[in-house]
């Protein structure tokens, strides 16, 4: 049974935080709003969950899978970051951008991209996502809801609810979102690359 919780954008109901973080503890897939279209959520190292997550999306290991942050000291714990990608960083962070970077030990191996060692990372500007990784004290594992049969992002809760009833346990209902996903910048190398434009401006990194 998906659950469905109206979790106000701006004032997020700690009560209802706490049994989302309950619900990805014990091993749920949440669909969560964020500052730029809704995503699916799991706990970082519940393989079970991840897996699941996975074939929602209808991706495989090869696809990188994204880890929501709280803050520029949670990228530092899962990505090595000097002080060229420190600034940038820092420039554009809470928003709808994903780094890919080099990863550090702390990444389970499976997450990490199989031949380049990287992670995809992200600090969101939204303050339900924001209160919900406050609330779990730890970086979520998320990725787009885009579905197999579709292109682009679904936006509507009650569209997600019908879509998703009985694939995942939560579907957080925090009003509309962007239909884009999130610019992708990767910052491995000498200078910036982006690789997909989406909301995120791009001039950062021009």
């Amino acid at each position: 049974m998906t659950q469905f919780f109206h979790i106000h954008s701006e004032n997020p109901q700690q009560r209802l935080l706490r049994q989302a973080a309950e619900i990805i503890h014990s091993g749920g897939i949440v669909a969560l709003p964020t500052d730029s279209s809704y995503a699916l959520v799991c706990h970082l190292d519940d393989k079970p969950a991840v897996d699941r997550l996975r074939r929602i999306r209808g991706v495989d290991e090869k696809h990188h899978l994204t880890l929501l942050c709280r803050d520029l000291s949670d990228i530092a714990t899962y990505a090595r970051v000097d002080n060229r990608q420190y600034r940038l960083l820092k420039a554009a962070t809470p928003g709808p951008y994903t780094f890919i970077l080099e990863a550090t030990r702390e990444v389970p191996r499976r997450l990490s991209h199989p031949s380049r060692k990287t992670i995809g990372l992200r600090v969101p500007d939204h303050a339900i996502a924001q209160a919900l990784l406050e609330q779990l004290g730890q970086p979520l594992l998320c990725t787009t809801l885009i579905l197999p049969e579709g292109d682009t992002p679904l936006n509507d809760p009650e569209e997600i609810r019908d879509a998703l009833q009985k694939r995942v346990e939560l579907v957080i209902d925090g009003g509309g979102c962007s239909l884009l996903p999130t610019t992708v910048v990767d910052l491995t190398g000498e200078s910036s690359v982006v690789l997909r434009e989406g909301r995120g401006d791009v001039s950062l990194f021009a």
